[in-house]
């Protein structure tokens, strides 16, 4: 298997799992068991590997990272909204 093609697929498994925290923060309009600190450090953690995959060239960081910065930034959003 192509080594990017496995850090494509290692890094959306890593990059989804949030999403079922997503999904029961959107259902249930409760954000009450959510860490903002680690929102925020887990957020700017991959900020910065986005960053570092950019400086590397390396798209299966990049994308990946990017897909997870995004799903962390929605859960950030709605953490505020219910909060």
């Amino acid at each position: 298997m192509n080594e990017n093609i496995l850090g494509i697929i290692a890094g959306v498994f890593t990059s989804i799992s949030m999403m079922p925290q997503l999904i029961k923060v959107i259902r249930e309009k409760d954000v009450s068991n959510i860490s903002l600190g680690m929102l925020l450090i887990l957020i700017t953690g991959l900020a910065l590997w986005v960053v570092y995959g950019v400086l590397k060239t390396e798209w299966p960081i990049i994308l990946t990272n990017a897909l997870a910065v995004t799903l962390n930034t929605i859960l950030l959003i709605f953490y505020f909204k219910f909060k």
